[in-house]
């Protein structure tokens, strides 16, 4: 039986709010009668088979939990859509998923008359109205096992194509367990959810979790203003960088008294996180400045949900990731043929959270594990060169940087683009910075920074570089700077560093 489904179904007489969304509070029960009309509406005449793909196109809110659940207690297998992707997006991820059914909810018919005659388009509001008649969440959720396919996530596209992870129900059962755990989510929370729902942190890490527990969520789109407001009524806030960037400009904009309220509402939220990409110590000690702590940063990738954090309680070091999770197994590894456990290498991870693998695409899913040498369980290769400082408290990781970008290789070293950013990010003119390697026949790699200013800051590549070489080695100092208007990003506000680095190479060469 999944116990996701249990969880969920152990709701299903619970009168306590569930979600506030636009439309207004709605209580666990009605949610969960939701989840069974749909479920109910999709099973009849046996149209759904045990690990069909059925993608959502819903709005954030009760509706899109009811839709979610209702596919997962039909024995289907969720894929979630967003409306900011193009149209050739959207098509390209239901194809690859297979996806032969899609529910749309009102606000998202425009954008899913872009899958007409490639997909079955479902009223989401009529199958919510289906009636249930005795069908019963508990008896639906009895005939799911763990290990069926429950949700599709696509990765950020930031190498490539976008790949399907397929994530079993034990997958997620686990993840809510141990983030809930970790985090003490209890009924007593209300989650600020402003995070998209197709990616793995907005919607298993945050909103699943936070369901598991029986907690509240406030689910409303980001707006700086908005959330710095609604924090007085919230215990938990969960992030990306790019949103605490944007939450201190508007703080900066702010009268004094909007600035002392919004303190105060943020001092009392008994957690506020960050993850999705390296926060940077800059914006963990602005945080720390206004509330007396910085963000719990932790890692998490759609392949693996959470596997390491900070802790809640105790100390949180910025610019660290913190330490494994129960269960959560974690390898340094070196790039000789025995991948021997070294200081700085790739992260590998294993574990009852990993997924199950890439949908449709085995030689990919070979490659993204490895053997391990002793000959116990295959590790899951993250991507990710990773360190550990042994002279704080526990040893906790330190992420150096995605090793196919973040990890450069010029004039015989290698460095990390993160600690590069970081040192450029504390000149009070640089609004934003992303440090790429461009192909370079001397250095093999040229370090190169692009830079955002801030609104009305003025400063010159001379003066960033002699900034730079008053706080690195030599050979950490970017060959060349340039000043850009915006970085290109993806949902979450993640810099797509590919493209940036495809922008750079048909682009006149900086000034050095």
């Amino acid at each position: 039986m999944s116990q996701l489904l249990a969880r969920f179904a152990a709701r299903s007489n619970d009168p306590r709010t569930g979600v506030l969304d636009d439309t207004g509070t709605h209580s666990y029960a009605s949610i969960v009668r939701g989840a069974v009309a749909v479920g109910t509406a999709l099973s009849a005449g046996g149209r759904v088979e045990p690990g069909d793909r059925i993608a959502l196109l819903v709005h954030p809110g009760a509706d899109f939990i009811s839709a979610f659940f209702g596919v997962l207690l039909a024995g289907g297998c969720v894929v979630v859509l967003s409306p900011l992707h193009p149209a050739p997006e959207t098509r390209y991820l239901c194809e690859d998923a297979g996806v032969r059914t899609v529910l749309v909810s009102a606000p998202m018919r425009e954008h899913g008359a872009a899958l007409e005659g490639v997909c079955e388009l479902r009223d989401l509001a009529t199958l919510l109205e289906t009636p249930a008649g005795n069908a019963d969440a508990r008896a639906l959720a009895d005939a799911v096992a763990e290990s069926a396919p429950a949700l599709q996530l696509y990765t950020s596209g930031t190498t490539g194509k976008p790949k399907g992870a397929v994530l079993t129900h034990a997958n997620i059962g686990v993840q809510q367990e141990l983030v809930g755990q970790a985090w003490g989510f209890t009924e007593r929370d209300v989650l600020l959810h402003t995070l998209p729902l197709h990616h793995m942190h907005g919607l298993a890490i945050a909103l699943l979790t936070a369901l598991g527990a029986g907690a509240a969520a406030r689910t409303r789109s980001f707006d700086a203003v908005a959330v710095w407001e609604e924090m007085a009524n919230a215990t938990v806030f969960m992030g990306v960088p790019a949103m605490y960037h944007r939450l201190f400009l508007a703080f900066d904009a702010a009268t004094d008294e909007e600035r002392a309220r919004w303190s105060a509402s943020a001092k009392q939220l008994r957690l506020a996180t960050s993850g999705s990409a390296a926060l940077p110590v800059t914006l963990a000690e602005r945080w720390r400045a206004i509330t007396g702590t910085i963000p719990l940063e932790r890692f998490g990738m759609t392949e693996i949900g959470v596997g390491i954090s900070n802790a809640l309680h105790g100390a949180r070091f910025a610019g660290y990731v913190g330490l494994p999770l129960p269960t959560v197994e974690t390898r340094i590894a070196g790039e000789g043929p025995d991948h021997a456990e070294v200081e700085i290498g790739e992260l590998w991870i294993r574990g009852p959270s990993v997924f199950a693998g890439y949908h449709g695409k085995t030689e990919e899913t070979k490659k993204a594990f490895a053997p391990d040498p002793n000959g116990g369980a295959p590790w899951f290769r993250t991507g990710d060169t990773v360190t550990r400082d042994p002279s704080l408290e526990g040893s906790p990781f330190k992420i150096l940087g995605r090793t196919s970008v973040d990890i450069l290789k010029s004039g015989g070293y290698k460095l990390s683009a993160l600690e590069i950013e970081e040192v450029l990010r504390e000149h009070a003119a640089v609004a934003e910075v992303a440090v790429v390697g461009v192909s370079d026949e001397a250095w093999g790699e040229r370090v190169v920074a692009c830079v955002v200013l801030r609104s009305g800051a003025g400063c010159e590549t001379a003066e960033l570089r002699a900034f730079a070489r008053e706080r690195l080695a030599p050979y950490k100092v970017p060959k060349d700077i340039l000043f850009l208007a915006e970085l290109p990003k993806n949902a979450l506000g993640k810099v797509v560093k590919p493209e940036l680095v495809r922008q750079l190479s048909v682009l006149p060469s900086p000034t050095s």
